[in-house]
């Protein structure tokens, strides 16, 4: 894997943020980042399906400024030339996006990419992707309301296939709750995303904060080491 400064928090975090403006209770993406930010929270990914160009740019830029002050890498899901434009920390593509090899020609050397994947056959091509990816999606572990076009739960096989066979960094997400975090964690996920459980939380930094206790409670029988 080719060294990038900002892949230092995305290596070193436990937690991978997503938005979700309308399970955000009213708050908005802005306001939830901010949250987020203020829980020392590492990584932070701008999911939109729903809005316009023109207010997704201004989003951004918005929590471009808050990232960038606070040290947080800012990742932009599917949208490569508004990854470009706010000058994000990386992107995130699905498999019916642009192929990782173009991303990668678009965005130069300094973004993190990451692509999903859903199938053992799609992270052993991630793999031999890698220094092209950074990072892959692995999911969705469970049945999940945030991605209305995405694919049915995995459950926890194509997770250990993952965690055994592919050495490379790599997210657990899908439909995770606080009642399977621990389940996920000691199957040997080190990186895990919660969204509606993190975003939909009345209160966000208490629901943070019971989330790492839970996950400093665990102890994963084979994390990855990357």
């Amino acid at each position: 894997m080719k060294h990038r400064d900002n892949l230092k928090n995305f290596l070193s975090t436990d937690l991978y943020c997503i938005t979700a403006d309308k399970y955000s209770l009213g708050r908005g993406n802005i306001e939830t980042v901010k949250q987020m930010i203020n829980c020392n929270i590492k990584v932070i990914q701008y999911r939109e399906k729903d809005k316009d160009m023109k207010e997704m740019y201004e989003e951004c830029l918005t929590i471009r400024e808050l990232t960038r002050e606070r040290g947080v890498t800012f990742i932009i899901n599917d949208y490569v030339d508004l990854a470009i434009r706010i000058q994000a920390d990386g992107v995130h593509v699905g498999q019916n996006d642009m192929p990782p090899e173009k991303v990668r020609k678009l965005v130069g050397d300094k973004m993190v990419i990451g692509v999903s994947t859903h199938s053992p056959a799609q992270a052993n091509k991630a793999k031999i992707l890698e220094g092209i990816i950074d990072y892959i999606g692995v999911g969705p572990i469970f049945a999940t309301q945030t991605k209305e076009d995405g694919c049915e739960p995995l459950g926890l096989e194509y997770l250990n296939y993952v965690v055994k066979n592919i050495n490379m960094p790599f997210v657990a997400i899908g439909g995770i709750k606080r009642n399977t975090i621990k389940l996920v964690r000691n199957k040997g996920s080190r990186i895990i995303s919660l969204v509606t459980e993190i975003v939909g939380a009345p209160d966000i930094a208490d629901r943070i904060n019971e989330i790492r206790n839970m996950l400093s409670s665990s102890h994963p029988s084979n994390v990855n080491p990357r």
